[in-house]
This record gives structure tokens, C-alpha cells and sequence, in this order.
């Protein structure tokens, strides 16, 4: 009978790598070093990587990487010398798997063959020069091309690490961290990461999961009964992955968040429930750091911890990551961080900082690249940190996998079309595969990029607004790192900036262009005053001073110019958020202003606040003086206060409630068409009450007490 022989494979389970040590011949030396070579299975080499080490006790270490297997760093055991002849072994593997080869008389190769389950297979192995001094060596110039960056697009400063399998090859300042003073930045500097904190929020999930206390596909609702939002089949069916891959249908809506200080994070998550989606559920990629705020609020109700605290127990602190936090008041109280500049008109200005710790689960952690390589060591490790798995192996690939497409088209042949995974894009970079993240809040600028196939990691911050040296210093790193045609990135990219700011000087010339002259308001300037609410965006609150309007929303104020007709144009102030942004006013049937249309969110038509009655008429203090009975015609009409709001009652009829409207008058919450205006006396004193009607107005005369 023909025996068939049986399939070969090296799965992590079934690994036997040899490691050569000459114990006796005078040439252990010689074994110390990186070797690459291949198994010679049927059909393919399989690619082995090995790295020998010998301690000072004569003894020696080693460690096997297989890339097809993504398997790194696996340690060696039992490894015997006997003159030429070297055998390396895995204990506790099944099959009883063996390497046994014999070193070349010049040192530099060990062939043999590797044997498991009866079956043998030849082996070579080359020594090379080590992956790390590679990388070392390929960035012997790196300082220099990073300096050029400084230069030639106008950034303060920047913080560069380089890692590589399991070394930190570089952390290191460049520029200014505070240019005024003449501070450099540092290794050590602490910068904002911006959304690049998403993936942080995405690990802490993942230890969730490796616990049992998360499932990424049950709906949200499952954790928090209450969630909602404006469509309801995305309410019930919206899960964790969805919150953390950009799908959910709603676009950005940002405004709701930024720089409100006053809401919690619950009442953030409450508010998705009123904002509008512009797309189905899984249907289309929308970037949504409101999703993500709401990822971090589960984090927190499944861990009974603010999400700070649950980050740094989950993440930090395995990783010894001690200086990095999640405020830059925090920031500022540390001996080494960084200003926030941006820059105006060819000059680096330094701006305020934006505290963002509201939204942290998308995107507050400030960080140095030395404790950032920390975080980059555990994702090109399998989610190990030195000997301690942080993370399931499989729980954190799920994190670098493609759950979403983009839908973006890469302006440059050498990227390809990204999709998004869990805090992560993931796309390939001159044919290798990537995983990557940026970051931008006022006044700094960030990347974090992985090449987990080739156990590359980096990350470079800046002190700059939105600036894309960090990404540019990065492709230029790859590129020497992986031996790649060189692309003057730096040089292409000053010639855009150059071209870009020519074009916007333009533009901004040509901008009155589209406003029609002559108009006038349809009101006096004082009628446009008041409290615009919305519920999902909260209040506007509209002044006039000096017959001119401001506004005031988040905390941000911002004096408005009449543009045309009933839109005002909101003018640059010390926070430049609404520069240029158009504010129109809209007059209800009865002629009141009612309605401010506000274009907060680009992909939907403008947001719109309705005004908000005078708040004296939810004053029961003040409504006291409205109770009372009234004639009209032959009945007699009663205004009773219940609690804080008064209510109607017509003999033969149901009791109607009032609610407070514009002009100081009453609508009846059961009958919308129909309004109360109270009148009043030269001393004061209520006279009568108007019902306004359709078909007229009727009144309806006050009846004196002692009636």
C-alpha cells in the first residue's frame, strides 16, 4: 500500500526552532546574532527569523520570529552544542518537533533538517545583520530630513519615536516646545495626541471582552437600557463595534461637544438621541467622535470607573506609561510639555489650550513619545509588554482588522484606499500593510502609524495646528526603513502649503462676493436678542450691545455683522471657531423672530434653534399675578397657577394648559392656534386677557375681587 505522506504544518502550537550553540569548538562567539533562512516544507519556504544571545554565565538564550505565522519572538529551550553539530528545541510542543543542522566551517550558516511527527524537512539558516541595526542604520541621516521639516513648514517643534520588534530605536525632541522661552522639545515632552486616544479607548474595550464582561455584537441597549437615537432601527441594533468604527449614520456634529464644559458625558450621549443621521446604519463611513465619547460612557458603566480611571488601570499602568493623562491642565502643571502654536499670516502664533476632557474617550491624552513607544511596542507584540500579555493576541488583530471602507480615494499611488478597524485606519503604505491614526486639536498635531508585518512602529507629535509634518517625517522614515524609492515628501508638501496659502488669500478676497448689498433687517436690532434652544445642541445666547449683535454658544462669544437681508456674518474674535460662519434669523406667522438656522453641521441643512420664551414666564413668582377670573361675553373664565405654569379653565370645557410663548403671550398646549396675551395698566396691574384667534381677537375683561 502507497502511503501518503502526511501535510506539514508549523502552526504556533507545533513550533521547534534551532538554535545553535558551540560549546566546545571556539566559535560560540560567532553564533551570537540575527540569522534568516527557511524551512523547505512542500509547496513553499516557510520564512524563519532566529536570534541568539549568550549570557554571561556561558549559557545561551534564543528566540524565533515566523511572519507567515505572525508569530514573534517565540523563546528557544534546550539548545545543545556538540562540535558542528547544533540542535534547537521547544519543549511541551506535540510531535515531538527538532531541529538538527550543522554550522558552516566559516560561521555563516547553519543547514540541516527539522523534524516533527516522523516527518523530516530541510532547513538553512543565513546569519544577517540584525533587523534593529538595519533600521539603525537606514535612519543614520533621519535627524537631518526632520530638521528640514522644521524648516520648511514653519513648525515649532516635534517628538519622534522609532520602534522596532521589541527596542526603541529612537525618542527624541526636536525644535521647541515653548518658542518664546527657547525650550527644547524632549523625548520626555508631553504633547496632545488628539483622536489618536481612540485606540486607547478600543484596548481598554478589548480587556473587556478578554474578560467576559463585553460583547462587541449585542446592541448597546443590552448595557445601557436607555441609549437612543433620532432612527430607531439604529437604536436597537447599534452595537459596541459600531460605535468604534465610524458607522453609525450620524455625521460629526461636533458643535455639540466642543467646548462645552457643563454637560456630562451622559447628558452628551442623551443628546445623540435629537441629532439627525444623514445615513443608514452600517450603510456608510461618517467620522463620529460623539460615537466614540459614547464607547468610553459603556467603558465606564461596565467598569464602575470614570474612563480615566479605567484607562489607566487597563492601559497605563501595564504599560508604566505614569506621565501620560487625559487634561492639559495636567499638562501644564508638568515641568515639560509643550505650548500649542498655530500659524498666521507666515508667523507662529501661540494660542490657548483647549481642554477637550468631555469628549476624552475620542480624543484628551497627552502624551511623550518615550511613553508613547511604550504604547507602540505592545500593538507589534501580539499584546505582550516585556513578558506580560497585556491583551489577547486575537482581541487586538480584531482592532487592526478592516471593519469599515472609507470610501476615500488616496491622492498618491504609494497608499491605497483605507478602510477603518477599531480606533485604527488600516490601508498599505508603498505595498505594506499599515495601521495608523492622526490626531489634531488646537494647537497640536499627531500620528501614530504601524507596520505590524515588518514590527515597525512610530509615532511623531507636533506643536503646531493642523500640520502634516507628522505624517510626512513618518512616510520619510518608512521609507528608509524599508529601502523604498525616496520621495522628497517635505519638499512636495512645502510647495502645496506655499501654493494653498496663495489660493486661500484669494479666496478670502473673493468672499464679499456673495453678499448682496443694500438689504435691511425686517426687525429692530434688539428683536434678534434672546435664547435660541435646541435639544441636542443646547442654547445660542443672542445680546445686542451697541446696536450690534453677539452670540455666545459653548462658552465661545462672537460679535456678529448684518450680511444681508436676515443673516448676520459671525466676525473672527480671540476664539476664531465660528469665523465666517453665516447665522440666520427667521420670523414666525405672528411676526415674532422665532427661529435662528445655524449651518453647525456641514452634511445636513442648517441646525435650527427656536427661540426660547422669556424665562419670566416660567417664574411662578411671576405668574401669580395672572390668577384670577375673567368675563367674556357671558362666562366666566378662571387662570389657575399649578406648580410653575398656569392653566385655563372655559365652564363646560376640559382645563387647558398654558405654555409660555414669544411676545410675552400664552399658546393653549391642547389648541396651538389659539394665544394669551395678559394687558396691562399704566401702574401695572392686569386688566384684562386677549384670546387670539384665528378668526379675531377676543377679550376678555379681568373681574375685581371685591366682585
Amino acid at each position: 500500500m502507497k502511503t501518503t505522506p502526511k501535510p506539514f504544518v508549523l502552526s504556533l502550537c507545533l513550533i521547534l526552532i534551532l538554535i545553535p550553540q558551540l560549546a566546545f569548538s571556539g566559535q560560540q562567539d560567532s553564533l551570537a546574532g540575527h540569522w534568516e533562512g527557511s524551512i523547505d516544507i512542500p509547496g513553499m519556504k516557510l520564512e524563519i527569523l532566529v536570534d541568539l544571545n549568550q549570557e554571561s554565565d556561558g549559557s545561551w538564550t534564543g528566540k524565533i520570529s515566523i511572519p507567515a505565522q505572525n508569530a514573534k519572538n517565540l523563546p528557544l529551550e534546550n539548545i545543545a552544542i556538540d562540535g558542528n553539530d547544533i540542535v534547537f528545541e521547544m519543549t511541551g510542543v506535540p510531535g515531538e518537533p527538532a531541529f538538527k543542522g550543522t554550522l558552516s566551517e566559516d560561521g555563516a550558516q547553519i543547514t540541516g533538517g527539522f523534524t516533527q511527527s516522523g516527518q523530516t524537512f530541510p532547513f538553512v539558516l543565513n546569519r544577517e545583520v540584525s533587523p534593529v541595526a538595519k533600521v539603525k542604520k537606514a535612519l543614520a541621516d533621519f535627524d537631518d530630513l526632520v530638521n528640514k521639516g522644521l524648516e520648511s513648514l514653519n513648525v515649532p517643534g516635534v517628538a519622534v519615536g522609532i520602534v522596532k520588534d521589541d527596542e526603541v530605536i529612537l525618542a527624541k525632541g526636536f525644535g521647541c516646545r515653548d518658542v518664546e522661552n527657547k525650550l527644547p522639545m524632549t523625548g520626555d515632552t508631553l504633547l496632545a495626541i488628539g483622536s489618536a486616544s481612540k485606540a486607547f479607548t478600543t484596548f481598554a474595550m478589548g480587556t473587556l471582552v478578554d474578560d467576559g464582561k463585553l460583547d462587541l455584537e449585542i446592541p448597546v441597549q443590552n448595557y445601557i437600557p436607555w441609549f437612543e437615537l433620532h432612527d430607531l432601527f439604529a437604536s436597537q441594533r447599534l452595537t459596541p463595534r459600531d460605535l468604534v468604527t465610524h458607522r453609525s449614520g450620524l455625521p460629526r456634529h461636533d458643535l455639540v461637544w466642543y467646548n462645552d464644559y457643563q454637560a456630562t458625558r451622559e447628558e452628551f450621549v442623551r443628546s445623540l438621541a435629537h441629532l439627525k443621521p444623514t445615513a443608514d446604519l452600517r450603510q456608510k463611513f461618517q467620522y463620529n467622535n460623539l460615537m466614540f465619547l459614547t464607547a468610553g460612557y459603556l467603558v465606564e458603566v461596565l467598569t464602575d470607573k470614570k474612563w480615566e480611571n479605567a484607562i489607566r488601570s487597563h492601559v497605563l499602568e501595564p504599560l508604566k506609561m505614569d506621565r501620560t493623562n487625559f487634561s492639559v491642565e495636567d499638562s501644564k502643571k508638568d515641568r515639560d510639555h509643550a505650548l500649542p502654536y498655530r500659524e498666521k499670516d507666515g508667523e507662529i502664533k501661540k494660542i490657548p489650550f483647549r481642554n477637550i476632557t468631555n469628549i476624552g474617550p475620542a480624543g484628551s491624552i497627552n502624551s511623550s513619545v518615550n511613553e508613547m513607544s511604550q504604547w507602540l511596542l505592545v500593538h507589534i507584540n501580539q499584546g505582550k509588554f516585556g513578558a506580560k500579555q497585556i491583551i489577547n493576541p486575537q482581541t487586538l488583530q480584531d482592532m487592526h482588522l478592516a471593519h469599515m471602507p472609507t470610501g476615500g480615494t488616496p491622492a498618491i499611488p504609494e497608499v491605497t484606499p483605507a478602510s477603518y478597524g477599531m480606533g485604527w485606519f488600516v490601508d498599505t503604505y508603498r505595498g505594506e500593510s499599515r495601521v495608523h491614526h492622526g490626531g489634531n486639536i488646537d494647537g497640536f498635531s499627531a500620528m501614530v502609524s504601524l507596520f505590524p508585518k515588518q514590527g515597525l512602529g512610530f509615532v511623531v507629535l507636533a506643536n503646531k495646528n493642523g500640520t502634516g509634518l507628522p505624517e510626512l517625517l513618518i512616510r520619510h522614515a518608512a521609507d528608509l526603513i524599508l529601502e523604498a524609492e525616496p520621495k522628497d515628501w517635505i519638499g512636495l508638501a512645502a510647495e502645496r502649503k506655499a501654493k494653498g496659502e496663495e489660493a486661500g488669500e484669494k479666496a478670502e478676497e473673493k468672499k464679499q462676493s456673495r453678499r448682496i448689498e443694500g438689504t435691511q433687517l425686517a426687525h429692530s436690532i434688539e428683536d434678534y436678542s434672546g435664547d435660541y434652544h435646541h435639544p441636542g445642541y443646547g442654547d445660542i445666547h443672542v445680546i445686542c450691545e451697541n446696536r450690534a449683535l453677539l452670540f455666545t454658544y459653548n462658552d465661545i462669544t462672537t460679535p456678529l455683522e448684518h450680511w444681508h437681508y436676515e443673516t448676520f456674518n459671525a466676525r473672527e474674535a480671540e476664539d476664531p471657531t465660528f469665523k465666517d460662519m453665516k447665522f440666520t434669523f427667521r420670523t414666525n406667522v405672528n411676526g415674532f423672530v422665532a427661529f435662528l438656522e445655524v449651518p453647525f453641521e456641514p452634511t445636513l441643512d442648517p441646525i435650527v434653534f427656536e427661540k426660547k420664551p422669556s424665562a419670566q414666564l416660567f417664574d411662578p413668582d411671576h405668574l401669580k399675578q395672572f390668577v384670577g377670573k375673567y368675563k367674556l361675553i357671558e362666562q366666566i373664565l378662571t387662570i389657575s397657577l399649578k406648580g410653575d405654569h398656569l392653566t385655563l379653565y372655559i365652564p363646560g370645557q376640559m382645563e387647558y394648559d398654558l405654555e409660555p410663548a414669544l411676545g410675552d403671550e400664552f399658546v393653549l398646549k391642547q389648541v396651538k392656534v389659539i394665544s394669551l396675551k395678559f394687558k396691562m395698566d399704566e401702574n401695572g396691574k392686569v386688566t384684562a386677557v386677549e384670546f387670539i384667534q384665528p378668526d379675531g381677537i377676543y377679550e376678555a375683561e379681568r373681574i375685581k375681587e371685591q366682585d
